[in-house]
């Protein structure tokens, strides 16, 4: 049996896919859509995992979830491949952003898009977030001043766990021109042939 992938329309499962595609591990793909009022997970994922959220990967008679676990348990069944480089400032950076995609960046995303949910009544906090959003967007900038990638100059699973939080920011929270360098990381993503091949197995996708 092939690893089953519980895909949520528009969510950070097309990471997983994206990555399963860069790996080439096979994988079969069940789509959930989301209550279109709510915009949340439908119930059926609390069939596969208690928390009812996706991604949720089964293999091997296990269930993983959240995002970060699953990069770490594919990485470590493709034999350490897009994994940690050798060079230790490289692997720290590494590190880091396996944890900061979610951590640190994605948190205030989730807060702007809140806020724009909100209306006239989340107008007087946008400021505020925008402002800690602008101090994220020029770090990642920087970031990619020296190197082609988050890690260095080769591409790894930190640029896969970056990508869902750099495509919500382009859509909802100002991520422009202003900032080339990240424009132009998200254009090169976007065009890789596993990206592709993720996008035409997941389904549409609102971010790419």
């Amino acid at each position: 049996m092939s690893l089953i992938v519980h895909h949520l329309e528009n969510s950070r499962s097309q990471r997983v896919l994206w990555l399963l595609e860069e790996l080439g591990i096979p994988y079969e793909v069940r789509r959930y859509e989301r209550n279109r009022k709510t915009m949340l997970a439908p119930p059926e994922l609390k069939r596969v995992h208690p928390l009812g959220k996706s991604p949720v990967i089964e293999d091997e008679g296990m269930v993983v979830a959240e995002t970060g676990a699953i990069v770490d348990y594919l990485v470590a069944k493709a034999g350490g491949r897009l994994g940690p480089p050798s060079e230790a400032d490289a692997a720290n950076r590494y590190r880091f952003y396996q944890h900061y995609a979610e951590g640190s960046v994605m948190p205030w995303l989730l807060v702007m898009l809140v806020i724009r949910r909100l209306g006239l009544l989340g107008r007087p906090a946008k400021p505020t977030v925008q402002k800690m959003l602008d101090q994220h967007f020029d770090f990642l900038e920087g970031e990619l001043e020296n190197r082609d990638w988050f890690t260095g100059n080769e591409f790894t699973a930190a640029d896969v766990m970056m990508s869902f939080p750099l495509e919500t920011a382009r859509d909802r929270a100002g991520l422009g021109a202003s900032r080339p360098r990240l424009i132009d990381w998200l254009d090169r993503i976007h065009s890789r042939p596993a990206y592709q091949a993720a996008l035409a197995r997941g389904g549409p996708y609102a971010y790419a």
